[in-house]
């Protein structure tokens, strides 16, 4: 399997922490989302993934070669490929609990304040680094005091979100905050949060995911 990824996103951290999680051996192929303009959208990475966005993960099965996208899709696919150790509790509803605080994550709090959105703020919508800062400081509060409140009184949430192993649910939320830490964005607002945040990021598979420790990280 090779991954194709940039090491700070946090869509590309999401995917390492699974594959690591499930112990499953993985090439990395660098894109670079900044030099150049962007290399995911150069005619080479579109080849590879026609949105130029990260991660993809190409697979080789028996000569052919397939290419998944969608971080939650891949991880997703290899939680059912390799069910152990699961990403997903047993029942419905816990799913649905663990399901929830992803997408939060995933949908509702990163899209909205990714690469590519604070690009276009600062290019055509003319906004200053300071307006920028503040853009993403709105969308990181609105989400995290949402999740806090959640999170602080939910009596499944345990040394993890769910319990006492790590799920899709802490595999979204730990890049989220390291995210948040990078834009220098206090968090005291939400210890539930950054005590979760914080154990799992003392696991091996989550701290070989970090950012810095990527071949990439001072490219």
């Amino acid at each position: 399997m090779t991954l194709h990824s940039y090491f700070r996103s946090s869509a590309s951290f999401r995917v390492r922490i699974a594959l690591n999680l499930k112990g499953l051996p993985y090439d990395q192929a660098p894109v670079h989302l900044v030099r150049d303009g962007g290399e995911q959208l150069k005619p080479a990475y579109r080849a590879v993934n026609p949105d130029g966005l990260v991660p993809s993960l190409t697979i080789e099965d028996g000569g052919a070669s397939t290419v998944l996208t969608q971080s939650l899709a891949i991880i997703e696919y290899l939680d059912e490929l390799y069910p152990t150790p699961a990403l997903l509790p047993a029942s419905a509803l816990d799913r649905a609990f663990v399901r929830s605080v992803a997408l939060q994550v995933a949908c509702d709090i990163h899209p909205i304040a990714n690469l590519r959105v604070l690009k276009y703020l600062t290019s055509e919508g003319r906004a200053s680094e300071t307006q920028k800062q503040a853009w993403y400081r709105h969308w990181i509060d609105l989400g995290f005091a949402s999740l806090e409140k959640r999170l602080s009184s939910d009596p499944r949430v345990g040394s993890y979100v769910f319990g006492d192993a790590p799920t899709l649910a802490d595999v979204c939320l730990a890049p989220q905050v390291w995210n948040a830490r990078r834009f220098d964005i206090p968090l005291d607002a939400y210890p539930t949060i950054v005590r979760l945040v914080d154990f799992a990021m003392m696991r091996p598979a989550f701290a070989s995911a970090d950012p810095a420790k990527q071949p990439d990280a001072n490219a």
